[in-house]
């Protein structure tokens, strides 16, 4: 009996795969053990042929685009049911997501319309003898933990930056498949009216960033060298509560538990206490370089390389030096 695929929900923006898409279809391989991975696209155009190439560089055989009648598959009732319609018609053994806001809303949707269990935040999925298992941290990453999803179908939203992305040796032109979608009443009751996008900066999204330079208090609200550093080094700029609440920056830049959580591969804090519902948000980081005037500052006891001074005295030096080695 031929097994089904593993089906991954990729984002996409501009019509162009996002990173932490990349990242997941590579987990989806691993995770099919030689059966196929096939996507789901949403979005009533489909992917143009840059995309096409793109999910065929990272293994897709097929692209499933639900067909949904004008409706925005932004909205979680209308995405939901466009999943669930691609599942009915592939049997999958299991569905991958990125585990942003809408990711996580998408996976809660699918686990109660399928009868199934959904995991969230997960660093890493395997097949286990009692079923699909995702590894997670929780508790502030205090606990790495282990879930395994004994439903009929395995739902897992793995986090940005949680897999390093691979493409296949040898990649292949996937079929494009329609998927007729009946959606109900449900799904229909809302439209979506006006849609306004906020100015591009050209930086890397927060979530997806493998840098993330996160400021605090200790900047006194001055970012220039926060931003430039970050720029640099082809990051992402974030912000502790404290630098939200004083206005300094919007509240999309806070990383912590009442804002976005990143596990980037290099967290650099500048002016960061270290105040725990900061660090819940950052602590699944692979390398922690902290700034901070204060020696004794909670930050020092997760960072794998500390240093005790003025932000004003210490990024110019470092911006410098990481200009040098790349004019090198």
């Amino acid at each position: 009996m031929t097994q089904g695929p593993v089906l991954v929900v990729v984002d996409h923006q501009e019509g162009a795969l996002t990173p932490p898409s990349t990242e997941v279809l590579t987990a989806a391989r691993t995770l099919a053990a030689g059966a196929a991975v096939a996507a789901v696209w949403l979005g009533e155009q489909g992917p143009g042929e840059a995309a096409r190439a793109e999910l065929g560089r990272f293994g897709v055989t097929t692209v499933h685009v639900p067909e949904l009648g004008g409706l925005a598959p932004q909205l979680a009732a209308v995405a939901t049911e466009a999943v669930a319609a691609v599942v009915a018609a592939t049997s999958p053994q299991a569905v991958l997501l990125v585990s942003t806001y809408a990711g996580k809303e998408l996976a809660a949707g699918l686990a109660v319309t399928l009868g199934t269990g959904a995991v969230v935040d997960a660093d890493r999925v395997e097949r286990r003898a009692e079923g699909v298992a995702a590894g997670k941290t929780v508790l502030g990453a205090s606990w790495e933990t282990v879930c395994a999803v004994t439903g009929p179908l395995a739902v897992v939203a793995l986090r940005p930056a949680a897999v390093d992305a691979e493409p296949v040796p040898a990649a292949g032109e996937p079929e494009v498949v329609r998927v007729p979608v009946e959606l109900t009443g449900r799904a229909r009751a809302v439209t979506v009216v006006e849609r306004t996008e906020h100015p591009s900066t050209g930086q890397v999204p927060l979530t997806d960033a493998q840098t993330v330079v996160v400021g605090g208090r200790g900047t006194g609200g001055d970012f220039t060298a926060v931003d430039e550093l970050a720029e640099l080094l082809g990051g992402a700029v974030g912000a502790t509560r404290d630098v939200t609440d004083e206005g300094w920056r919007e509240h999309s830049a806070q990383v912590g538990q009442t804002g976005v959580t990143v596990a980037p591969r290099l967290y650099i804090g500048v002016g960061v206490s270290g105040a725990v519902h900061h660090t819940v948000g950052m602590r699944a980081a692979q390398t922690v370089v902290a700034v901070n005037t204060d020696p004794e500052a909670p930050i020092f006891e997760l960072a794998d390389f500390g240093v005790v001074g003025a932000a004003e005295d210490v990024l110019p030096q470092a911006i410098e030096a990481i200009r040098a080695h790349k004019e090198a």
